[in-house]
């Protein structure tokens, strides 16, 4: 079709005429809305970008001296985080004079990896940052 018989019918229908591939022989033009178009290709990348994502670091919080129903609550929140497919990283704060005794804080580290074993894995072990000691874990790939 001629190029100024396209223009009329794109103006006619008032809609754009956007060329699909200049490199083809001839080139390939299509009547369409150069906004709408632009708007759900924005669309489309924003969803595949969030489909990307391997999913977000999630924090949970704890205390050398934590007791045991509150360590199962936060057990059930780090199951239900790693169910969703995000990694978490579970950190045991030291106040004062406990980091004299971080054997306590592997402990409680310990104890929640031995808890979540079924649906997640270590992915980095116990490890003391200034007065904190973490630990990131990661779910199961077949879950």
């Amino acid at each position: 079709m001629d190029v100024h018989r396209a223009l009329a019918i794109a103006r006619e229908r008032s809609l754009d005429l956007i060329e699909v591939a200049p490199t083809a022989t001839p080139p390939v033009c299509r009547i369409m809305d150069y906004g709408r178009y632009r708007y759900e290709q924005s669309k489309r990348e924003r969803e595949s970008q969030a489909k990307q994502r391997g999913g977000d670091l999630k924090g949970v919080l704890l205390r050398p001296q934590t007791d045991e129903h509150d360590i199962q609550f936060k057990v059930r929140n780090i199951i239900k985080f790693l169910k969703e497919g995000h990694k978490v990283k579970v950190t045991v704060r030291f106040r004062s004079r406990e980091i004299t005794h971080p054997e306590f804080a592997e402990k409680v580290l310990a104890q929640v990896a031995e808890m979540v074993r079924e649906i997640g894995v270590v992915e980095r072990p116990p490890a003391m940052e200034a007065r904190t000691m973490t630990m990131i874990l990661a779910p199961k790939k077949g879950n």
